[in-house]
């Protein structure tokens, strides 16, 4: 099986990364069934990479239905230790245009509906997620937009809803009074499972609209968004090009390590079935004992 050291993760609009030498593509089934698509592993700026679209390709799944499980877990399998991810959001500040980038530094979860964790079944952990994104991969994918010629805003909060509708004007308003800077529906819980997984993660937001709060622009549509992100996808497929060659080979933040203080469960008590199941993820502790 192919080796990839990052993983980017497309979102509406970016299905392809153009530029990738020795392509391969790889169907992996995990034990939280198969990701949203075949997974492209090749070399991109001379550093192995593998790209995975969120909704599959011709954008077939819904945010709800998207199995962050086993995308996140397939990406481990491959070996990855970082991960860019690509998303689409409303505005929800006036500073933040459409046609903006804005890589946030803090989330807050209105999902309800979605499967948020490996753990379980017999197997508990707390994960640190204080800081949801990774500073240091953030900070290298910011200096990457800004070099780029990217109109880009490092830190803002990323609120997450459900969908697939988009947001009520009350809702809109009452996220705009909490200060956060923007809204989207695809941020969890991919954050959370990459960070129970100890890969770096780190989002690239695109700003398509200004949701629905903004007196004299239109309220959010599935065109506007899509619109949007074809505008940008030159420009982000840039980003993506000089991210990966300037991620740096060794990890010194937190995210390596996050499972070290997280696991409750005496190995004694675990199941046999889940632990095998979460070997990748949980052996290297487990194997100390």
């Amino acid at each position: 099986m192919p080796q990839a050291r990052i993983g980017v993760i497309g979102g509406s609009g970016l299905y392809d990364i153009e530029g990738m030498g020795d392509v391969e593509e790889v169907d992996i089934k995990t034990p939280f069934g198969r990701s949203s698509d075949t997974i492209v592993v090749g070399k991109l700026e001379g550093v192995s990479v593998a790209f995975l679209p969120r909704h599959g390709r011709g954008h077939r799944i819904l945010p709800t239905e998207v199995p962050s499980r086993a995308n996140i877990y397939a990406l481990k399998t491959l070996g990855v230790e970082r991960i860019i991810a690509i998303n689409s959001v409303g505005s929800l500040q006036a500073k933040f245009r459409p046609g903006d980038l804005l890589i946030p530094d803090q989330l807050i979860d209105r999902t309800r509906l979605r499967t948020n964790t490996f753990f379980g079944e017999g197997i508990v952990a707390h994960i640190p997620f204080a800081e949801p994104f990774c500073p240091v991969l953030s900070q290298v994918v910011y200096q990457a937009a800004k070099d780029a010629g990217a109109t880009v805003y490092r830190g803002g909060t990323y609120v997450v809803m459900e969908g697939p509708a988009f947001s009520t004007k009350a809702e809109s308003f009452l996220y705009r009074s909490w200060g956060a800077s923007a809204i989207g529906m695809t941020a969890l819980p991919e954050a959370k499972l990459a960070r129970e997984a100890e890969i770096c993660y780190a989002i690239i937001a695109c700003i398509a609209d200004y949701d629905c709060w903004h007196e004299t622009e239109a309220s959010v549509t599935a065109e506007m968004v899509i619109n949007r992100l074809r505008q940008n996808i030159d420009t982000v497929k840039r980003i993506i090009r000089l991210a990966v060659g300037r991620v740096p080979e060794k990890r010194d933040c937190d995210c390596a390590t996050a499972l070290k203080t997280a696991i409750i469960t005496s190995p004694g008590v675990m199941p046999e079935a889940q632990k095998k199941k979460l070997d990748l993820l949980i052996g290297r502790y487990l194997r100390k004992d």
